[in-house]
């Protein structure tokens, strides 16, 4: 599967912690942050894969459940860690599910909004990743 659990680093103090992502944290420029909150624990976000964008999905605050398929395998990733990061690369499925209350996703994009970037259809995805699925 085409996914990476990336460590945060963090800085570990008895006033709190502290995430810190710098340049070398990512494999890429980031162009493009966006983050989902106050999503109802039975809605599901996503529902696409993107042709060149990269992305880093973070949960800052809560849980939520990232299903994954690249047209051949298929993986469901829980994000509850504000420390671990997702990383998703391209031509790769993903919905997100299963949102805690208070649940905040961040992410972190390699590209700017573009809807050329976009597979929304799932039976689209298939046919460019060749799967039978």
């Amino acid at each position: 599967m085409d996914y990476k659990i990336i460590d945060i680093p963090k800085i570990t103090d008895p006033r709190g912690n502290l995430a810190v992502l710098e340049k070398d944290t990512i494999p890429y420029k980031i162009e493009r942050v966006y983050y989902l909150y106050d999503v109802p624990s039975d809605s599901h976000r996503g529902g696409h894969a993107h042709k060149e964008c990269l992305e880093l999905l973070i949960a800052v605050s809560g849980s939520f459940t990232v299903e994954l398929d690249n047209g051949k395998v298929k993986e469901t990733i829980t994000l509850n860690k504000p420390d671990k990061g997702l990383l998703i690369s391209t031509m790769v499925w993903r919905e997100l599910a299963d949102f805690s209350s208070g649940a905040m996703c961040l992410v972190l994009a390699s590209h700017e909004f573009e809807e050329s970037d976009y597979i929304r259809d799932k039976e689209d995805f298939y046919l460019a990743t060749g799967s039978n699925s």
